[in-house]
């Protein structure tokens, strides 16, 4: 059968070929779609390409590679027949021409979208997706935090107050959001790159207008490939530093005459870590972990309690011994496409990935999750304007994980179903309008291990209505519109608002000035945890029975002397402490949202034929921040004050140690009993005030009268931070790019609860300079170097300086033929050690080579 007689009657096809105009090579890796239209793929390392089942007519091809003018033309396609479309791409050093989907959800070139918007190039998502790391894709685009704990645990953040467990910014994958329902953050472990990312988007700046709760600063949007922009197999292997071992393998077709495509992929992981266990007795693990990378003098730090799994402890020095296990993951996922004869593309796909041995870190220290389970599904259908989307999420606790302060085990069965439409159409020719809703559900259970026996098993509904109008005022000016509601069971209703106006005075260059709204909600474990935050203090009841014996014992001797007899020492005080008091931190389900509001401008323009630059500047203003956990804040858990019938011990201790110096002065008591009661008495005084007002300033009553020592979270704080972000690129020849950016960052605190520390947690200042080499013989070159200066980090259990860095980090790739590449990817090439959060671990240098195959 010929594939003119393949195809249906109502449908043709258009194959081509794509080259380089100046000298004929092909070009691999090219974006090949029809305009207004579901309809895409990419060219082979050839540069041949099809497009099946295209509906009969006159459409526009655009054709789209990095580097490279956008190519569109006109083509006619014959029912039953293929039409013919070669192209040669012109060099074009300018990225501004790039279409974008995520700063309106409106594909659109790069130099109109209304947003601070940056595409990650190709070469960095490349090197990112062969060392599993897709977060350092974006590492150096303008603006970007990426604060790095191990091998997969990143927190990616913009625009200031990051955090050791970072969630402002929306991560999504083909619509899929991609954090954990428990903790609302990112579990990149569970979400290494075992396809090919294809195309990343950030978005910097508030993004609750189009996408909901936690789009508060950003939002970075990953599409993988269709099954026909993956036709073929292809293989992965690559191993180096950290004892590591990383395999994959995509399988991708059409069946039915291009009707149906499929796509499985399979990928495994294996690695060693750079964290280490911190249990010895002597308090100073992250002080010696921490001597490499710093010059400050780091304090003891508390004892953990595990070591990590594989390790054992000694039980004289508590130092940890033997190996640690490695970090293994392994995915598995399928897809399955419908392209439909009238343009329209279905999708059904799902798959899952184990995880095991990642460390993280929270609010109340080091998490390892020996080993979980996150399955996801999603279903999609796009046409004509009109998108419809589904997706599923879960994560199951296989082996639990442990809490390394602690050692409690906890475990976290969750899953969230979203389900959501969309539809955008003209109206005349200068405006457009796009209407939109969702539906959201989350269910978490702990299993009794993380929240409250009365909110576990919970389950809670969201739902959501948007919508965006664009104006275009003229040819040079576009207005945009855009507002959404949030409202759902664990937050009060959020009207989310934005609006911008784009001005082109001409080709090339673009301002944008933009206002919006944005709101993060509290997580689950805001809300309702209930763990252990360390082991149980002996303090309380030790002070209470010293304290009783010690008035017990004045009593027996000195109680005929009418003075100390007046002070009526009591011989039980009514603190009714346990022998151990538990330490707990405790959610608080009266948190409200977090909110920010921005106002913003930004310039995108052209220098001449080689060079670009992107000026971005902003002013926020938060409001109503969730504190870290902190004692005295939550009403629910009212401060426990020590006292007795009014009468504070000081009260006591201070009238006694009086009447001790008149008896010591009318000789009724000796110097040395004097001296002895004294001291005591001074002694005791100390021990009230550190847990009066020091570790003890936590000490609360439970609802059910026990006595615990507490922290939890609050709403306090308001914030006014602002910053400049620049970028700037230029071509040095037609295979050498240089390009590079700076950040400055400014902050004022108006409030702030008292005893918390509102610090953003970024440097002031922050710059990238990066070199890219394409060469036209398959080679292909990328050096960057990340510089960052120091600034100080208080976020949970953890507050301390960040020294400075500079990073270099490098890849390169080599094709040997049409199916084989050799690459090399390099993180820290110099090996400076140096930690990103305070508390987390020392990041080393990593190596990584192998090869990739394409059939």
């Amino acid at each position: 059968m010929t594939p003119t007689q393949a195809l249906a009657q109502s449908v043709g096809a258009i194959r081509g070929s794509v080259s380089r105009y100046d000298d004929g090579r092909p070009l691999g890796g090219v974006a090949v779609a029809l305009q207004d239209t579901p309809i895409a793929t990419v060219t082979h390392a050839n540069g041949s390409y099809v497009l099946h089942r295209v509906p009969a007519g006159r459409h526009t091809v655009v054709l789209h590679w990095p580097g490279y003018r956008a190519h569109r033309a006109t083509v006619i396609v014959t029912e039953g027949r293929i039409a013919i479309l070669d192209a040669a791409l012109i060099a074009d050093p300018v990225p501004l021409g790039e279409v974008v989907v995520t700063a309106s959800r409106n594909a659109e070139p790069l130099m109109a979208a209304p947003a601070a918007v940056s595409v990650a190039r190709a070469q960095q998502v490349r090197a990112a997706y062969l060392a599993g790391q897709l977060p350092n894709a974006v590492a150096d685009l303008p603006g970007v935090d990426l604060a790095r704990n191990g091998i997969n645990d990143f927190n990616l953040n913009t625009r200031g107050f990051n955090s050791s467990l970072s969630r402002r910014v929306l991560v999504l994958q083909d619509g899929r959001d991609l954090s954990a329902t428990f903790l609302g953050a990112q579990e990149w472990s569970a979400n290494q790159a075992f396809d090919d990312a294809g195309r990343i988007e950030l978005v910097r700046g508030p993004g609750s207008a189009l996408y909901g709760a936690n789009a508060f600063s950003g939002v970075l949007a990953i599409t993988t490939p269709s099954a026909r922009e993956a036709v073929g197999t292809k293989m992965s292997l690559a191993g180096g530093g950290l004892s590591t071992l990383r395999g994959s393998v995509r399988r991708a077709g059409l069946v039915s005459a291009g009707r149906l495509g499929y796509k499985l992929t399979a990928g495994y992981s294996r690695s060693d870590t750079w964290s280490l266990s911190r249990t010895s007795l002597d308090g100073l693990d992250l002080r010696r972990e921490y001597e490499s990378a710093t010059a400050a003098r780091i304090p003891a730090n508390g004892v953990e309690r595990r070591v990590l799994a594989g390790q054992t402890i000694n039980p004289a020095s508590g130092a940890a011994e033997g190996g640690r296990d490695p970090l293994v993951a392994l995915q598995g996922a399928g897809r399955l496409d419908y392209y439909a004869d009238n343009g329209a593309v279905g999708t059904v796909e799902g798959g899952a990935t184990q995880v095991e041995n990642e460390v993280f870190i929270t609010g109340i220290g080091r998490v390892q999750v020996e080993k979980a389970l996150r399955p996801w599904a999603r279903v999609s259908w796009d046409h004509a304007g009109l998108s419809l989307a589904a997706w599923y999420a879960g994560r199951s606790t296989v082996h639990p994980q442990y809490s390394l302060v602690s050692g409690e085990p906890s475990e976290d069965h969750s899953r969230t179903v979203h389900a959501e439409a969309r539809y955008g159409y003209r109206i005349a020719d200068r405006a457009r309008l796009a209407l939109g809703g969702s539906v959201r559900q989350s269910h978490v259970d702990t299993r009794g291990t993380l929240m409250t026996a009365a909110a576990d098993g919970r389950s809670d509904v969201f739902l959501a209505g948007f919508g965006q109008l664009e104006y275009l005022v003229s040819r040079r000016v576009r207005l945009i519109a855009a507002a959404r509601l949030d409202d759902g069971s664990l937050f009060a209703a959020q009207v989310s608002p934005k609006a911008a106006v784009v001005v082109q005075p001409s080709d090339g260059h673009a301002l944008r000035a933009t206002v919006n709204r944005a709101f993060q909600t509290p997580n689950y474990a805001e809300f309702f945890l209930h763990v252990p935050a360390a082991a149980p203090s002996a303090a309380p009841w030790t002070l209470e029975r010293t304290l009783e014996q010690f008035f017990a014992d004045v009593n027996a001797v000195y109680g005929g002397v009418p003075a100390v007899a007046a002070l009526g020492l009591p011989d039980n005080l009514p603190w009714t402490f346990d022998s151990l008091t538990p330490s707990l931190a405790l959610g608080n389900a009266g948190l409200a949202v977090e909110r920010v509001t921005e106002w913003g401008v930004g310039y995108r323009g052209t220098l001449g034929q080689a060079a670009f630059i992107t000026v971005d500047a902003y002013v926020n203003h938060m409001a109503n921040f969730v504190t870290d956990l902190l004692p005295a804040v939550n009403p629910a858990y009212p401060r426990y004050l020590l006292t007795d019938g009014g009468t504070t011990v000081p009260g006591w201790l201070g009238a006694l140690d009086s009447v001790v110096a008149t008896l010591g002065a009318t000789n009724q008591i000796t110097s040395a009993q004097e001296a002895t009661l004294r001291g005591t008495i001074a002694a005791l005084l100390g021990g009230y005030g550190t847990l009066a007002t020091g570790t003890g300033a936590a000490l609360a009553t439970l609802p059910d009268g026990r006595r615990a020592l507490v922290v939890s979270y609050t709403n306090a704080g308001n914030v006014t931070e602002r910053g400049v972000e620049v970028g700037a690129g230029r071509y040095l020849t037609d295979e050498l790019r240089l390009e590079g950016s700076y950040s400055l960052f400014d902050f004022d605190v108006q409030q702030l609860q008292s005893g918390d520390s509102l610090s953003p947690n970024t440097p002031r200042h922050k710059g990238n300079l990066s070199l890219y080499y394409q060469g036209r013989q398959g080679v292909d070159v990328a050096l960057s170097a990340r510089l960052v200066g120091g600034y100080d980090w208080a976020a949970g259990a953890y507050a301390g300086a960040i020294p400075a860095s500079q990073t270099v980090d490098a890849s390169a790739g080599a094709r040997l033929s049409h199916s084989l590449r050799l690459h090399l990817v390099a993180t820290n090439v110099l090996d400076q050690r140096r930690y990103h959060i305070y508390g987390g671990s020392v990041i080393g240098r990593r190596i990584l080579a192998g090869v990739t195959g394409t059939f």
